[in-house]
């Protein structure tokens, strides 16, 4: 297993690739602030090489999400499209419809439920169970659910997860995130299912739409997925067989960036211990 070959911006690759699937939490901004330099190197790969599809496991549906880059500052101009876990959840619920779902999350994911003939329920009531994150995200933790959860396992209730992020960064802090409860809820012998990042669904979905933008069919090796999360953008991408540009200074970034820049021994060293393989690694993304 090789390590990632380091690079200083997306500039050096730009003639390898046709399409960028690019994560958005912790590549182009961190839940306070959107990353200027980031933006401006994607607005850059949009307007001379090709489609930057964004790619996140935000769990409503994109529209929402829309407003929210709009408000964190990222300019129309670095992506093209986007593509949200939300999105590629919605055939998961409406295959269930009409039904009862222990809707788990804050109040701002209720919108993933829309127009899905869905009453809510609880523990006790439900069909089934869908998950956009914990109820309050700076304050709850998974053993919260705990007792919850081994109630449903027992009357064999599925959970379907809208966001398989474990964690995300919120400024300085790392917030759980979906993934973390449906980790939880799988260990205490429930089933669960997902659609977002590492799984097919989502780059089905963005691979449509990067496809249609080029009007054309995409050449995979000629697709670049960029991500900071190792369980979520890299499987994912390893699992497609596309070619991943690991950005460091994300969720691993107190380990993997040190004062003189990319640690590339810890980052293979993560790497192996997880399966994974990246193909290029940057510190922060910048053109």
């Amino acid at each position: 297993m090789t390590s990632p070959t380091p690079i200083k911006g997306l500039s050096e690759l730009a003639g390898r690739y046709d399409v960028l699937l690019c994560d958005v939490w912790g590549v182009i901004h961190n839940g306070r602030e959107h990353f200027a330099e980031a933006c401006a190197a994607l607005a850059r790969f949009r307007a001379e090489v090709g489609p930057v599809i964004l790619i996140s496991n935000a769990p409503r549906p994109h529209p929402p999400v829309i407003e929210q880059l709009d408000s964190l500052g990222v300019p129309r101009a670095a992506w093209t499209q986007l593509v949200t876990s939300g999105d590629a959840t919605r055939p998961l619920l409406r295959a269930r419809a009409p039904g009862t779902v222990w809707a788990i999350g804050p109040e701002r994911a209720e919108v993933l439920y829309h127009d899905l003939d869905m009453i809510q329920g609880g523990p006790e009531d439900a069909d089934f169970i869908g998950v956009t994150g914990p109820y309050d995200d700076e304050n709850d933790e998974p053993g919260d659910y705990r007792d919850r959860f081994i109630a449903c396992v027992a009357r064999g209730l599925d959970l379907i997860c809208a966001n398989p992020d474990i964690v995300v960064q919120r400024g300085d802090k790392l917030i759980y995130c979906g993934g973390a409860l449906a980790q939880l809820y799988e260990s205490l012998g429930g089933r669960t299912f997902m659609a977002g990042k590492p799984y097919a669904p989502i780059y089905e979905m963005a691979l449509e739409r990067a496809e249609a933008e080029l009007g054309r069919p995409i050449d995979a090796a000629r697709v670049l997925c960029v991500g900071d999360g190792l369980p979520t953008d890299v499987r994912g991408a390893n699992a497609r067989g596309l070619d991943i540009l690991f950005v460091a200074n994300g969720i691993h970034g107190a380990e993997t960036v040190g004062p003189d820049g990319l640690n590339l021994d810890v980052i293979s060293d993560l790497l192996r211990q997880e399966g994974l393989q990246a193909t290029w690694a940057i510190a922060d993304m910048a053109w």
